[in-house]
């Protein structure tokens, strides 16, 4: 039984990126009607920044030699504050790890991804943490152009940031979906681009389909 973890990240309740995540899970849930799927919307029900005591429970991580979830509960217990910090964060690493696949809803902001998913991320991360055998997909809206051979290729600090993030935790198996000149359909300055947007926007909707729909069956369980 496939599990989806699905997280959204844009400030828009309406956003591209949004949308292409209700494409996806649309698919997804008539290919794998058995399957379970968890949502967290980032914005709405955001996690705690990373704080001193959530630091240290990450050197306490490697010092003491952490490779799962029990090991971390027994140097939790050690201090109250890093129980404290362990507690805010055990729930989502469980979210995770409980996940066969995990789709991510991401506007680019600013070059990068949106500070709501950054918190998550480093909330979540551990020296420890396994997520070989898992995939990921990515579902980017970007309102300018960053593409290859674009103007602004070299500032698109989104894709390869959360390829590094991935690829060092053993995710390999890493499929990103961009709808590009989002700003277009809004900025007068960018009207000339609405059709280059469109194109854009339309073979995103046909990868987001074609990777929703396709068997997960060569995809082993990360538990």
């Amino acid at each position: 039984m496939t599990h989806l973890l699905h997280l959204d990240a844009s400030g828009r309740s309406d956003s591209f990126s949004r949308r292409l995540g209700r494409t996806f899970v649309t698919g997804w849930r008539a290919t794998h009607p058995d399957g379970i799927y968890t949502y967290r919307d980032l914005v709405a029900d955001p996690v705690p920044p990373i704080d001193e005591n959530r630091v240290h429970l990450a050197t306490q991580s490697s010092v003491n030699g952490v490779r799962d979830i029990e090991a971390m509960d027994k140097v939790a217990a050690t201090a109250p504050e890093l129980a404290r910090s362990w507690a805010a964060t055990r729930p989502l690493v469980e979210q995770l790890l409980a996940a066969d696949v995990l789709l991510l809803g991401v506007p680019m902001y600013n070059f990068t991804v949106p500070a709501a998913l950054k918190a998550w991320i480093d909330r979540v991360t551990l020296p420890w943490l396994p997520l070989k055998g898992k995939s990921a997909v990515v579902l980017s809206a970007r309102g300018g152009g960053y593409g290859p051979g674009m103007p602004r290729e070299q500032f698109d600090f989104q894709e390869p940031y959360l390829r590094a993030y991935f690829s060092v935790l053993g995710l390999d198996d890493v499929e990103f979906v961009h709808a590009e000149l989002t700003h277009a359909t809004v900025m007068p300055f960018l009207a000339q681009f609405r059709d280059q947007h469109e194109a854009s926007h339309t073979a995103a909707l046909d990868a987001v389909h074609a990777l929703a729909t396709r068997a997960r069956a060569e995809i082993p369980s990360a538990t």
